[in-house]
């Protein structure tokens, strides 16, 4: 699901890797068929658990890893034709944050080093100015401008993590993929950081892709929600009517899994059945279909479409009735 006029334009993105050696060569599918659209200025979410190819289309897209197929397209640019050279020079439109704010940064540069890092490979010229835009963003994140002489072990995770989005934001990107910005965060700072995310979005008016497992903060966050398990769409929505009205049976259980304080609350949990299958031998048919309670005998030969169930609402399920 494409829309040609959607300022980024993902369609058919695939991504294979080749395990073993002579004989013993296994396929794992990251990613399958991939597709969908973000408008200009709109924060999309990424979730699902671990191994559902969150993370591998995030770079796939900025071209941190190579697809197997597929086309991505920003702002009318086929990213993924672009050549070495083109790549490096468009690179300044997309920007990463990496999840681990400790790994992340280098131990051996300082903060400004890092921060005007990717302005000198993009040939901002003239140190005192490059500088001053480290001091700029500095303050955009909410740190002080002596931080730029100093090291990242001097800093807190969450301080860690703000640099982590100034380098991101010192190019003046059009679209970051915030790559579970928050999961290594103490809760403490995690809403410190999150509403710092979202108001440098609206001030900017970034176009963002938002991956977590926390469809918590992904409904604070995101305007729209992509669904993903091993490697394929299961649901598209508008966050709200994806937490209200999930359609697919793996949203729902996703959802009714979020933990609930209330003693008195309804534990209404639909069954996942068995382990997550292997991307080196994913089930036919629908990839869920091993641990879906609605399965029936067609989920094992057909490839469920994704398909517009209500407005702007998409969910990949050949049951009509649930």
């Amino acid at each position: 699901m494409t829309d040609k006029a959607a300022f980024l334009s993902v369609s058919g993105l695939t991504k294979h890797y080749q395990l073993g050696g002579i004989g013993r060569r296994q396929t794992v599918h990251a990613l399958d068929d991939v597709s969908f659209s973000v408008a200009r200025g709109e924060t999309v979410g990424l979730v699902g658990e671990s191994g559902s190819g969150k993370t591998t289309i995030g770079r796939a897209i900025l071209r941190l890893i190579e697809p197997t197929a597929g086309n991505i397209t920003l702002d009318g640019t086929n990213v993924t034709a672009l050549s070495t050279g083109d790549l490096r020079r468009f690179r300044k439109r997309m920007q990463y944050i990496f999840q681990d704010p400790y790994a992340s940064l280098s131990p051996r540069m300082t903060i400004g080093e890092i921060l005007t890092e990717g302005l000198i490979l993009q040939g901002v010229r003239g140190k005192e100015k490059r500088r001053a835009m480290a001091e700029a963003v500095l303050q955009a994140v909410d740190l002080p401008r002596d931080a730029l002489d100093r090291y990242a072990f001097e800093f807190s995770g969450g301080q860690r993590q703000r640099i982590g989005i100034g380098r991101a934001l010192i190019l003046e990107p059009d679209l970051i993929v915030a790559d579970e910005p928050v999961s290594a965060l103490d809760v403490s700072v995690q809403a410190q950081t999150i509403n710092l995310l979202r108001s440098l979005q609206q001030e900017n008016n970034l176009t963002m892709l938002f991956i977590s497992h926390d469809l918590g903060v992904v409904e604070y966050v995101c305007d729209r929600v992509i669904v993903l398990f091993l490697g394929r769409i299961m649901e598209i929505a508008p966050s709200e009517a994806l937490l209200a009205a999930p359609r697919h049976p793996y949203t729902r259980a996703l959802i009714s899994a979020i933990p609930n304080i209330d003693p008195d609350a309804p534990r209404d949990r639909p069954a996942l059945r068995g382990d997550i299958p292997s991307p080196a031998n994913p089930p036919s048919g629908c990839v869920f279909r091993t641990r879906c309670p609605h399965a029936i005998d067609r989920c094992a030969t057909q490839v469920p479409p994704l398909e517009e169930v209500a407005p702007d609402h998409y969910k990949a399920c050949i049951r009509d009735d649930l």
